[in-house]
């Protein structure tokens, strides 16, 4: 018999038989469960099965190790109602925060960990992995392993702006449609039923068809950007002004400014093309966040604390800051991870499909598609951009299961 096969069994049925001594049920259950697996794929497969569920067994390890030893470190640096909070986290959790912290690292300090710069050319087409490339070339002979770094850093940074956006709009939204009530709630609410009506990708294909080209410049990105801070302005203008003339004389000349700083800082960040995309995704999603926060806010207007602030003369945007938003944003918070998720979907997809963020610039979804030839030639190379897309994924609904569940108020 197979050296490794013996090795292998002895190990689990070892483990197993101290987890029952030790009355430790749940890893019983663990290992004898995966050494019954193991011994059906075993017969089916042979040693190869073996080999492939013993390398999964040691990455879930792996993993689960990681994932605690990141958890413990938060905790031990973490304010104490912080730290009492994340000591209650499942490894799942654990995992999904070390994820985001790594990709958080790889995008900020991409220049420094990159070998070689996202657009250089430095072998022939394609060329197999050595010692300089790790992961070899793509179709034009640039470094895949520097692309897959900087990709972290174009593509998930275009994610959170256009997430930022979206939120900002339909929670302020949301929140002053749900406090106020009325006609302003039934327009705000009708305008979300339309954008919501049109399926994403058709919407984000028809907005990008009509403004790319030509119209992504600096001038029409510096249009599109004022008023979409001006339209988010001035929710909170008519917030915190509502029937005072001085107040809204006030805010609109303050949200003058604010807007016009916003446009050009985010000229300075993005070019034109990535600005188009981030604007499409931001109206695209706003009325998610709209629905969402409008039905969260409108269950903490009717609470008795709310009435009493009311009596005392409090006005709109007290009651939004200091009584609505606090009770609502756990929640809020989650769905924040859930749009993230939705908007880097749609962001890479675009990009597979040649319409999102646009050559030379590294991202994810379109190196998917230029080295998608390599897949049959028995290269996994193209898989790897689709790999960290998911892996990201995963982790940020692992983190927005543990908020969800702590928000909900369950236990165990």
């Amino acid at each position: 018999m197979n050296v490794f096969v013996i090795i292998y069994y002895t190990l689990l049925l070892g483990g197993s038989c101290l987890a029952a001594f030790y009355n430790k049920r749940s890893a019983f259950l663990l290992l004898f469960s995966l050494t019954l697996v193991s011994f059906i794929l075993g017969i089916v497969g042979g040693v190869g099965a073996l080999r492939i569920v013993a390398i999964c067994a040691g990455l879930l390890a792996l993993s689960a190790m990681v994932s605690y030893a990141f958890r413990e470190f938060l905790v031990a640096i973490a304010p104490t109602n912080l730290a009492k909070e994340l000591r209650t986290a499942p490894l799942t959790a654990g995992f999904g925060m070390f994820i985001i912290f790594t990709y958080a690292i790889a995008g900020i300090f991409a220049p420094w960990i990159a070998p070689f710069g996202e657009a250089q050319i430095i072998s022939s087409a394609f060329a197999p992995p050595d010692e300089t490339m790790l992961l070899g070339a793509d179709q034009l002979g640039r470094d895949m392993f520097s692309r897959v770094i900087f990709g972290a850093r174009n593509t998930v940074a275009l994610a959170l702006a256009g997430t930022v956006m979206a939120f900002l709009l339909g929670a302020l939204a949301g929140l002053l449609a749900a406090t106020t009530g009325g006609w302003f709630d039934q327009i705000l609410a009708r305008t979300s039923d339309v954008i919501m009506s049109i399926p994403s990708l058709i919407f984000a294909l028809l907005m990008l068809s009509i403004f790319g080209g030509e119209l992504a410049n600096n001038t029409t990105s510096f249009v599109l950007l004022t008023i979409f801070a001006g339209v988010t302005g001035l929710l909170v203008v008519t917030a915190v002004s509502e029937r005072s003339l001085l107040g809204w004389i006030i805010g609109l000349a303050v949200l003058a400014g604010v807007s016009t700083s916003f446009a050009l800082g985010m000229l300075v960040i993005f070019n034109p093309s990535e600005i188009i995309l981030v604007l499409v995704v931001a109206v695209i999603y706003s009325p998610r966040v709209f629905r969402l926060t409008r039905a969260v806010a409108g269950n903490v207007v009717v609470m008795d604390y709310i009435e009493a602030a009311k009596l005392r003369g409090e006005r709109t945007w007290y009651l939004i800051r200091r009584e609505i938003l606090p009770n609502s944003t756990a929640p809020l918070v989650a769905e924040f991870g859930l749009e993230f998720c939705f908007v880097f979907l749609l962001i890479a997809g675009l990009s597979f499909l040649g319409l999102g963020i646009q050559p030379p610039t590294a991202d994810w979804g379109s190196m998917v598609r230029e080295n998608a030839t390599l897949i049959s030639f028995g290269d996994v190379t193209p898989l790897i951009p689709a790999g960290a897309i998911a892996l990201l994924t995963v982790a940020i609904n692992f983190v927005v299961d543990w908020m969800l569940h702590r928000s909900s108020g369950l236990k165990g």
